[in-house]
């Protein structure tokens, strides 16, 4: 970063232009969300689509609807709340006081700063607490699929916090450092550093994490395990094992993901997902699976997203220097951790449109893990078989509005994979 172009940055922008970006895509976002959600209401109908006739009953797929009708009910109030205490939050003027409290304890930058955001971080995850409690012990009791206990609950939080302080803080810390003490060169460093925390992440996160929070067991033998075996090396796809996770521990919803790279890739079933599937539509879904490594859809995502990130730091410094940013949000005082927090803020609109970017490429990489499992398996059925299982089983709205599903799907609706599936 030069100081020509941060002093252009700083001239051009103004607390009153920072403060309306930011009230604009809170609104604007609130109110397309609001207009997805209705649109997406309306869609439902009570006639079941053709292509589910046999395993949807009437009663089922009502409960499926009403599922959908909770779920957008509890979005609302959610978000709305969110908003709320964020706009109180900061014309109540509490992000300078928070800081005079921080900065009195006379910690130094680095610490002062991870005091800083943590507590914003506590205090965000406690207001939170009532609506995770209310949608894990209600809503997903209600439609059956909770099986979490009070003491896994708790102790998932426990947990959470565990991993967030031993892998979040040192990262933390570390950009807070850069952006303190390495001048110009500080936002190429944090992107360095980013990049190799989340390459270091893909490796430990299988063997370390995850097994944090699941029991993980290798497959047993028997027929599943030698038909994924077998198409595996069909495909020239290196596996040493399988895993079952215990995912009926917390919910009812089944499931299967990818995680890691090299020795360490590990494939991952949900037993509950073992439980409602024949083994040829196992290994369908595996085969999807495997696609997405084969077609190298990982690695494209994780290079975007340290693009994505490397932008982000460059503009973040920016800003940092900018006292027109400061003085949106109140504060008398500069600091990097504040500027941080801000920063975030005024990003969300570009994070909004790199969202649906990424919502859309994700969508097309599902299609073709779709393809490259029909291709390979040369058994459409069972994908098709194992896609309508699954939309039933997790009551999975079968009919989205086409604004909804841009603006919040990652996968596409299951219609048109079905009808995608046929045509190959």
């Amino acid at each position: 970063m030069s100081p020509e172009s941060s002093f252009f940055v700083c001239m051009s922008v103004s607390s009153s232009s920072i403060a309306a970006i930011v009230l604009v895509a809170i609104f604007v976002g609130l109110a397309l969300n609001g207009l997805a959600d209705f649109l997406n209401l309306k869609m439902l109908r009570d006639e079941l689509p053709e292509t589910f006739r046999g395993l949807y009953d009437a009663d089922r797929y009502r409960k499926s609807q009403e599922y959908l009708r909770v779920n957008t009910r509890f979005e609302w109030v959610t978000s709305t709340f969110n908003i709320l205490v964020f706009l109180v939050f900061w014309f109540g003027k509490g992000f300078p006081l928070l800081d005079q409290w921080v900065r009195s304890w006379n910690q130094g930058a680095v610490l002062t700063g991870l005091i800083y955001i943590g507590v914003l971080a506590l205090f965000k995850s406690f207001l939170s607490l009532p609506f995770s409690i209310y949608s894990t012990f209600v809503i997903e009791q209600r439609f059956g699929f909770n099986k979490t206990t009070w003491p896994t609950f708790m102790m998932d939080l426990v947990k959470t916090l565990i991993i967030s302080i031993l892998l979040g803080v040192p990262l933390l810390a570390g950009i807070l450092a850069f952006f303190e003490y390495a001048g110009a060169d500080a936002w190429w460093y944090c992107w360095i550093a980013i990049t190799l925390f989340m390459l270091l992440v893909q490796f430990i996160a299988p063997t370390w994490i995850l097994p944090f929070f699941n029991k993980f067991s290798p497959i047993e033998d028997g027929e599943l395990k030698d038909s994924i075996m077998s198409y595996a090396r069909s495909i020239n796809f290196s596996l040493e094992n399988i895993f079952v996770m215990d995912g009926s521990k917390r919910s009812g919803k089944s499931n299967a993901f990818f995680t890691g790279f090299g020795k360490h890739k590990r494939i991952v079933l949900f037993d509950t997902l073992i439980a409602q599937h024949s083994v040829s539509e196992l290994v369908a879904i595996l085969a999807h699976e495997m696609g997405h490594y084969k077609k190298k859809h990982i690695l494209k995502a994780m290079i975007i997203g340290i693009v994505q990130t490397g932008i982000m730091l460059f503009l973040l410094s920016l800003f940092l220097s900018c006292q027109g940013l400061f003085d949106a949000f109140y504060m008398d005082r500069n600091s990097v951790y504040a500027g941080l927090i801000f920063f975030s803020v005024l990003y969300s609109p570009i994070h909004f449109f790199l969202k649906l970017f990424m919502h859309r490429y994700s969508r097309k990489n599902e299609y073709e893990a779709d393809q490259f499992a029909v291709e390979t398996t040369k058994d459409p059925r069972s994908l098709s078989d194992a896609l309508k299982k699954l939309s039933v089983h997790n009551l999975s709205n079968l009919i989205p509005h086409p604004f909804y599903v841009f603006l919040n799907y990652s996968h596409p609706p299951v219609l048109e994979r079905l009808k995608a599936i046929s045509e190959l």
